[in-house]
């Protein structure tokens, strides 16, 4: 007999309920924008608003709306043409004060946004952007690493009044250390033993030579990888692009795509700074504005200019010590907390062995003293003069926290006094991802416009539309009934794979489009073999109730072998590929799986739900 259990009616109910729900995002369009940020010593207040609304009516721009979204100001247009007048008009008014960048604005509902319902992330070929293929400079970073190396060698043997003529690198992996007394080799050796144990030591007379081994040198690169990775996801994560792909490609390479950016030049400006963080001691006794006038600057200090502005409208004054504590090198971790005992938000640091211990001398020594974050950036900047490219760099260098020592630091110490817990975050942020571990080259970069994007989108989606119609006509001339039934399968399928995909927070791709379409191919295949075996049981001479229910079971069997074979290829994609290809596994895999249910559950529920309480049916339409 031909039975369904209430409890399957109950979950095929949800599915198509929560299906719909999550879908329905999609048909919600984005709103062309463009969104402004605030670089530091700006803010996103009311002036700078007012300052917007009057830079667009001058360049002849209605813009839909402007309002303040995650700290930004987001400038919400009517058309793409719209967006791309106003973003020029804003970057040429605004200056270097302010980041402002193209992006897409979502319009879905609140009531949808407040179940977590939201579109699918479209990627570069879909929605347009930039691509970079950025080149780690390999040599810059283990430049930079041996420096810290020699730096730290002086430090080690001058803190112990172990003398010595010269610490100098001699070839790529070798440094030289030489004594200006041979009888404190053994302490020497021993104190660099202690504080650098990485590295392979051998002593002559009164030399010493130090190898870095080939592992320390790969771990050294791919350690600057690594966190120049970490890095760009961070400042991308700032500028608040959706689902930016950030990757490494091979050894030294990473590739950067950013959906629904347009603005290469100023994409090139954030992704390719380089920016330092070091500790300094503060410099008291000296007023720093009567060393600006006389210019007579203590010769161990140095004027920085702090974030805070002040009575004069200028930023702030602060004489520092030249000679640098630690530095974001031998950062470890960061991260922001209110501090009960002083009742101010703090940002809790650790550093490593060598860091640790230089700011337990320094700290120890100078308890009750005041110390300061400065954080410094080398921006590169591209000109076109004379119809030639002239590159450049500006360098941002700014005060960025002036804390009290309290108490002794070592490795682990905490910054309190700041102004409240966004500013504790973005403090923590600059330490844990504000440096890049070495330059980067742009390798390769590619625009892709939007208007390409929206051509793709649309012969995609018709493409799958008439994949979808052809399967239609064909089920309905061909299997009649059950092609009614068949045709309401798929499209829950359809339904489903688009709402698992928004809620996944997978990116389509036009490789993806081409996935969906193949699922549709595939989940008419396993409808075929359900409705011809449910015709092979009636020329066998079973009655229709039957033989419905011996087609759905002996047909499911082999269904979903093949699926299990093809659903293998699409995992081996997803994992083993990158970009388009992944894009494509991952949306056959999400097809399969529907596919499969909606092809042996649900048509048979259906079938059930039509035929099952008539218990003298003497034919069914088939």
């Amino acid at each position: 007999m031909l039975e369904y259990a209430r409890w399957k009616y109950v979950v095929i109910l949800l599915v198509v309920l929560l299906s719909v729900l999550y879908a329905l995002p999609n048909i919600y369009p984005q709103d062309p924008s463009v969104q402004i940020t605030a670089n530091r010593g700006s803010a996103i207040d009311a002036p700078l608003r007012q300052r917007v609304d009057a830079i667009l009516k001058k360049a002849g721009v209605t813009p839909k709306s402007v309002e303040t979204e995650n700290g930004n100001l987001l400038v919400r247009m009517p058309s793409s043409d719209a967006q791309t007048k106003a973003s020029d008009a804003l970057t040429a008014e605004l200056g270097t004060g302010y980041v402002v960048a193209l992006n897409l604005a979502s319009t879905t509902p609140g009531w949808l946004e407040a179940i977590a319902a939201k579109p699918m992330l479209l990627g570069l070929d879909l929605q347009g952007g930039v691509h970079f293929l950025m080149e780690v400079d390999r040599k810059a970073a283990l430049d930079k690493r041996f420096e810290a190396y020699l730096e730290d060698l002086r430090v080690v043997l001058r803190d112990n009044r172990v003398r010595y003529s010269s610490v100098e690198r001699r070839n790529d992996d070798t440094l030289q250390v030489a004594l200006s007394d041979a009888s404190e080799m053994d302490k020497a050796r021993q104190l660099i033993a202690r504080d650098l144990p990485t590295l392979q030591m051998d002593s002559a007379g009164d030399r010493i030579t130090l190898t870095v081994p080939k592992a320390e040198l790969d771990k050294i690169a791919t350690d600057a990888i690594e966190q120049n990775v970490g890095t760009l996801r961070n400042r991308i994560n700032e500028l608040g692009v959706a689902e930016p792909i950030i990757q490494r490609q091979g050894a030294d390479r990473v590739v950067v795509q950013l959906p629904g950016v347009q603005d290469t030049a100023q994409a090139k400006r954030i992704l390719g700074a380089t920016a330092t963080l070091e500790y300094r001691g503060v410099i008291e006794g000296s007023n720093p504005y009567d060393a600006l006038q006389s210019g007579n600057v203590p010769p161990e200090g140095r004027i920085f200019y702090q974030k805070r502005i002040g009575p004069d409208g200028k930023p702030v004054p602060i004489i520092l010590n030249k000679r640098v504590i630690a530095s974001g090198d031998q950062l470890q971790s960061a991260s922001s907390f209110f501090d009960t005992q002083s009742g101010t938000p703090a940002v809790r640091v650790r550093l490593t062995s060598l860091g640790g211990q230089r700011m337990f001398d320094y700290s120890s020594q100078h308890v009750g003293k005041p110390m300061a974050v400065v954080y410094t950036e080398r921006i590169p900047e591209v000109k076109i003069v004379d119809g030639k490219e002239v590159r450049s760099t500006r360098i941002n260098e700014q005060v960025i926290s002036v804390a009290t020592i309290q108490s002794t630091l070592g490795r682990d110490f905490q910054t309190t006094g700041l102004e409240s817990m966004k500013e504790a975050a973005d403090l923590a942020l600059l330490l844990r991802a504000g440096a890049l571990a070495a330059p980067m080259d742009f390798a390769e970069q590619r625009v892709i416009g939007p208007s390409l994007g929206k051509e793709n989108i649309q012969r995609g989606l018709t493409a799958v539309l008439y994949a979808f119609g052809f399967a239609l006509v064909f089920f309905l001339v061909y299997y009649r009934m059950f092609g009614i039934i068949t045709c309401l399968a798929l499209l829950l399928n359809l339904l489903m794979v688009f709402a698992v995909m928004s809620v996944m927070g997978a990116t389509l791709t036009l490789p993806g489009l081409a996935g969906i379409a193949l699922t549709v191919g595939m989940s008419v295949d396993a409808n075929v073999l359900i409705n011809e075996r449910i015709r092979e049981e009636l020329r066998a001479g079973l009655p229709p109730l039957t033989a419905i229910s011996s087609g759905y079971e002996h047909a499911s069997g082999t269904i979903l072998d093949a699926n299990v074979t093809a659903f293998l290829a699409g995992l081996a994609m997803a994992v083993f590929g990158t970009g388009p290809l992944r894009g494509f596994g991952i949306t056959l895999m999400l097809g399969i799986a529907t596919s499969a249910y909606t092809a042996v559950s649900v048509s048979r529920g259906m079938a059930t739900l039509i035929y099952g309480h008539r218990r003298k049916l003497k034919s069914i339409a088939i």
